[in-house]
């Protein structure tokens, strides 16, 4: 078979699975066998073919997709819970007792099950919260007050 049509249908196939999905997959393949395609139409060795999409596909993918993937993914939104929810503020709704395991908050109008960072700690109800971190499914919180008044102290020294 003519090394012509084979470059053409990897093009081909390459800029179809391109199209099909969004990631940024298969381009650099298709600029490799756009290459190939040119140096068969050329009569050139099909050696140097086959060098030349290798060369050229690696390279592009080497050099240019960390930039795209940075220029194209700049609207990605937060979608998993732990993104959204760390440092958020809440609102005790049930007293947070980590010698009882009680405690639950509410953030953004979502209840969650609620412990104290500190070990000891009891944190009313009715109280401000900043979300520090999720363990399963427990947010693991710190009273608002103890929070700004870190930051002060960071600022003050």
């Amino acid at each position: 078979m003519n090394p012509l049509y084979i470059w053409l249908g990897i093009f081909i196939l390459a800029v179809i699975v391109e199209a099909a999905t969004a990631g940024l997959a298969t381009i650099w393949f298709a600029a490799g066998a756009f290459a190939a395609f040119i140096l068969a139409v050329l009569k050139v060795d099909i050696i140097w073919q086959v060098v030349a999409f290798v060369v050229i596909s690696l390279l592009l993918l080497a050099f240019t997709r960390p930039m795209a993937k940075k220029y194209l993914n700049r609207k990605t939104e937060k979608t998993n819970v732990l993104d959204q929810i760390i440092g958020r503020t809440a609102l005790v709704t049930e007293e947070i007792n980590n010698i009882l395991a009680t405690g639950k908050v509410t953030v953004d109008g979502m209840p969650w099950t609620a412990r104290s960072e500190d070990p000891d700690g009891i944190i009313p109800a009715g109280t401000e919260v900043v979300v520090e971190q999720l363990m399963g499914v427990k947010c693991i919180v710190k009273p608002l007050k103890n929070k700004i008044e870190e930051s002060m102290d960071k600022e003050e020294e």
